[in-house]
């Protein structure tokens, strides 16, 4: 089922006027299980052309799910999908998998994005040939004509120019046509991966955190791109001010912020998690409705306990009308039963009345309003740190790795935080990498206390590899034969100091999540589950590369507001503009 933020949401679709008719995505009554988790229930949602649509919501909500129902790549449980469309290529998904051989060369890769532009020009030169040998054939005129007017639909004699803006755009311009793409890092790949689909022209765009490695200039050409983009754009992403500069609308697949019926049915009030809240408008809007919504149902809920308290307390005191030693002035017995049957009658009115009431709003009251997620990840490990003011912090100088990192000089005091910001390609993974001590420059030093505990959250998944450091560690609870994320947790830190900071002590993971194989964990749970790991050890010197990638929104808000209290040394690599415009610490750029 589909619910809407009181008055301030707007189901109505937007229309375009740049096609003659209009594209759609329909999404009707999805619903999938995973292994024995349920994913999506009851999923509704339309795009059509002209909106472009955030779906937005926690770790494990589904997101990247439903994409690919929305793409064919997984069949629902229940639900249909449509793609009603005008022209050729119907829907493409920008996710994980990119869509060409690893061994292919970037011109391979890109010929494939472009097949179709090429064989229409093909088809136009042919058919051009034969018109020249015989000018009088209707049937080759009439066929040149439609094969004319799809190349002038698909911009077909300014594709070479087309690729060129686009590899440009999206910072690949520097990268040799003849270079294998299984030798790109893990950004270009991503990076070229968007190019291929952009350039492949899906009517229906379908993207999965499309912004994880685009610096500003390739994000902005992105906005761009998809601002004229003339079908429907369904997008999931953790970037806001992407989100805030592109959609015109939002899709929440978290438990609705709109007040629910109490379920009788139970001891527990019952949740609405299923179905999506839409919202017209930007991002920063949404939040804006989302927080005055949850405020006004905070408010009914208070106002509607308080009248069933006062009715509760009606019906307990209302056993006799007047004072209790009242009496008649007439000792007859008439007067008496008179006096007594009359009060009697008013109280049973009374109390039935206010019994009716009661039950009607008992049985109607609104559920109460579900606790915020609490994060307190970045208080445990303030609590648990040992770290003395006297130490001398960091210094860095003239640190260099020789084609990967240009000099680079700061110093930091013992509870000093840091941004680093910069394009692809300048080095700001390196750095962190260099001061945990993964890499070894070729140039410049880094001083800092001896023995200084230092953290590192890296930009990819490292889940795999911390496993593979602990071999010996006891897996026991997952019939998959993954280990569970409470047990990955404690190989990866410790036995005694996963009893100091328990799993659950951080508010990463819900407490269902904990026993969910690794395996079966979003790429968004994966990350809370190593910034657990890397918390848990309560370091000096905390490095964060690219934090807010792949995390809720919520919880990257609540993680940036977090971050100036933590007593140590906190160094943030990030393109994140939301958290570049917010920051207040010291800040550099490579």
């Amino acid at each position: 089922m589909t619910s809407n933020l009181s008055s301030f949401f707007n189901p109505q679709p937007e229309r375009s006027s740049r096609l003659l008719r209009t594209s759609h995505l329909r999404i009707d009554g999805i619903s999938l299980t995973l292994g024995n988790r349920k994913v999506l229930t009851d999923i509704s949602l339309t795009v059509s052309s002209g909106q472009r649509i955030g779906l937005i919501g926690e770790n494990g909500s589904g997101k990247s799910t439903l994409l690919k129902v929305a793409a064919g790549l997984l069949t629902p449980d229940q639900g249909t999908v449509r793609h009603e469309t005008q022209f050729g290529t119907a829907v493409g998904l920008f996710h994980q998998t990119p869509p060409f051989a690893p061994d292919a060369t970037v011109a391979q890769a890109i010929e494939s994005a472009i097949k179709r532009v090429r064989m229409v020009t093909d088809r136009v030169d042919s058919l051009a040939q034969e018109i020249a040998k015989a000018p009088s054939d209707t049937n080759v005129v009439e066929r040149y004509a439609v094969a004319l007017t799809e190349a002038e639909r698909l911009n077909a004699w300014d594709i070479d120019y087309t690729i060129a803006t686009t590899l440009s755009g999206l910072g690949l311009e520097d990268i040799t046509e003849d270079r294998r793409c299984d030798e790109l890092s893990g950004g270009q790949l991503a990076r070229l991966s968007l190019a291929w689909l952009l350039l492949h022209e899906p009517e229906i765009l379908l993207l999965d955190e499309p912004t994880n490695h685009l610096d500003d200039y390739a994000k902005e050409y992105l906005e761009r791109t998809l601002s004229t983009w003339r079908g429907p754009v369904l997008v999931a992403s953790h970037d806001r001010s992407f989100l805030d500069s592109t959609i015109t609308g939002v899709a929440d697949l978290d438990p609705s912020p709109i007040p629910a019926q109490e379920n009788h049915s139970a001891d527990h009030v019952q949740e609405d998690s299923s179905g999506i809240s839409e919202f017209t408008g930007k991002y920063s809007d949404y939040l804006a409705a989302r927080a005055l919504a949850r405020i006004q149902w905070q408010r009914q809920y208070r106002d509607e306990q308080a009248e069933l308290e006062r009715l509760h307390r009606v019906i307990q005191d209302s056993q006799q009308i007047g004072h209790l030693d009242w009496k008649p002035r007439t000792e007859g017995g008439a007067a008496k039963k008179f006096h007594a049957d009359r009060n009697a009658a008013v109280v049973s009115r009374r109390v039935k009345n206010s019994t009716a009431r009661f039950e009607t709003l008992k049985s109607n009251q609104i559920a109460k309003p579900p606790t915020e997620p609490r994060f307190s990840a970045m208080a445990v490990a303030r609590h648990d740190s040992q770290l003395e003011k006297s130490r001398q912090g960091l210094a860095v100088s003239n640190l260099e790795l020789e084609s990967r990192l240009e000099p680079v000089s700061f110093k930091l005091a013992p509870d000093e935080k840091l941004l680093v910001t910069g394009v692809n390609g300048t080095g700001k993974s390196t750095l962190l990498r260099l001061i945990a001590g993964e890499l070894t420059p070729t140039g410049g030093s880094i001083r800092r206390s001896p023995d200084a505990r230092i953290g590192l959250l890296h930009q990819e998944n490292r889940i795999p590899k911390l496993l593979s450091n602990t071999p010996n560690a006891e897996v026991t609870n997952s019939p998959e034969g993954s280990p569970t994320a409470a047990e990955a947790f404690t190989s990866a830190v410790g036995a005694d100091c996963a009893m100091r900071n328990t799993i659950g002590s951080f508010g990463l993971l819900r407490e269902s999540d904990e026993d969910l194989p690794v395996d079966a964990l979003s790429v968004g749970q994966l990350k809370r589950l190593e910034l657990a790991i890397v918390l848990a050890q309560s370091p000096d010197i905390l490095l964060l590369d690219e934090p807010t990638n792949h995390l809720a929104l919520s919880l990257v808000s609540v993680l940036e507001e977090q971050i100036p209290d933590y007593p140590g040394i906190v160094i943030i690599a990030s393109h994140d503009r939301w958290l570049r415009d917010r920051w207040t610490g010291l800040h550099i750029q490579l």
